[in-house]
């Protein structure tokens, strides 16, 4: 919980409330052992998140090449009209 806590810089009541509804839709599983509540993903229940995601893949990767190639057009003219200013 802790190392959650860190690294989403949030406090630990609000990584339980997550984690409780995370558990509640069936997308991660936990275990006691001891004091402690392990979690783990549950694949099969991220399987159709995944499918889904894989269907826009090929057009995201497409847009992202496109908007890199806008940005680096804009680079090259703003580095073309600064040297034609001085």
């Amino acid at each position: 919980m802790n190392d959650l806590v860190e690294a989403l810089g949030i406090s630990q009541p609000q990584v339980s409330k997550h984690l409780r509804v995370l558990r509640e839709v069936g997308l991660v599983d936990a275990r006691e052992h001891g004091r402690q509540r392990l979690y783990r993903l549950n694949g099969r229940t991220l399987k159709p998140i995944y499918d889904w995601a894989q269907r826009y893949e090929r057009l995201w990767n497409e847009r992202l090449d496109a908007l890199d190639d806008v940005l680096d057009e804009l680079k090259r003219g703003e580095r073309d009209h600064g040297d034609q200013v001085r």
